[in-house]
C-alpha cells in the first residue's frame, strides 16, 4: 500500500492575498471564504509569507495593551471599520484596518510539496503548532494543506 501524499488531500483552490492588501481587505477575504489564514503571494503566485487570524488578533491585542495603559477604551467595543469620532479607539481601529498585509505577515513560511508524505507533514505541523502549510511546486503555490484537510479526509474515508 502506498503512502498518502499531500497531493491526495490538499486544497487546490487557494484563497490568497497580496502584500499591498490592507488588513481589512484580508480579513474580509478570509471571512467570505471561511478560512483562518491565507498565503501572501506576488503576481506570479510565488509565496512571500502567510497571514492568519492569529496574526491579526495579536495585532489587536498589541493595540489594546497600549489603550489599556492610556485608559482609552476597548477596541472590540466598536466595529473595526466604522468611522466614528476621532478618539484613541477609532484611531487604533483605523491604523489596524489600513495596515498593509506585508507589515503583518509571517515571512519565514514553512512549505511542503505535493509529493510529501502526509504523516510527515502532520508531524511537522503538530510539532511547530502550524495550522496550514502552503504547497509549492517548482516555487509556485499550487495548494495548501491544513489540519482540517487531514481530519476531514480521515472521517470521509470511514463513512
Amino acid at each position: 500500500m502506498s503512502q498518502l501524499r499531500v497531493r491526495d488531500l490538499m486544497t487546490t483552490e487557494v484563497i490568497t492575498v497580496r502584500p499591498t492588501d490592507t488588513v481589512r481587505q484580508a480579513v474580509i477575504r478570509m471571512a467570505i471564504d471561511n478560512v483562518t489564514g491565507a498565503p501572501v503571494v506576488d503576481n506570479r503566485n510565488h509565496i512571500l509569507g502567510i497571514v492568519s487570524q492569529t496574526d491579526i488578533l495579536k495585532l489587536i491585542l498589541k493595540y489594546q495593551d497600549k489603550l489599556d495603559k492610556e485608559g482609552s477604551g476597548h477596541l472590540l467595543a466598536a466595529p473595526m471599520d466604522v468611522n466614528g469620532s476621532i478618539d484613541a479607539v477609532n484611531l487604533a481601529n483605523k491604523d489596524i484596518s489600513e495596515m498593509k498585509v506585508e507589515d503583518l505577515m509571517v515571512r519565514s513560511t514553512l512549505c511542503t510539496t505535493p509529493d510529501a508524505e502526509i504523516i510527515e507533514v502532520l508531524r511537522t505541523m503538530m510539532k511547530l503548532d502550524v495550522g496550514r502549510l502552503p504547497v509549492l511546486e517548482q516555487g509556485v503555490l499550487v495548494g495548501t494543506i491544513s489540519r482540517s484537510d487531514i481530519i476531514f479526509y480521515i472521517y470521509k474515508k470511514k463513512s
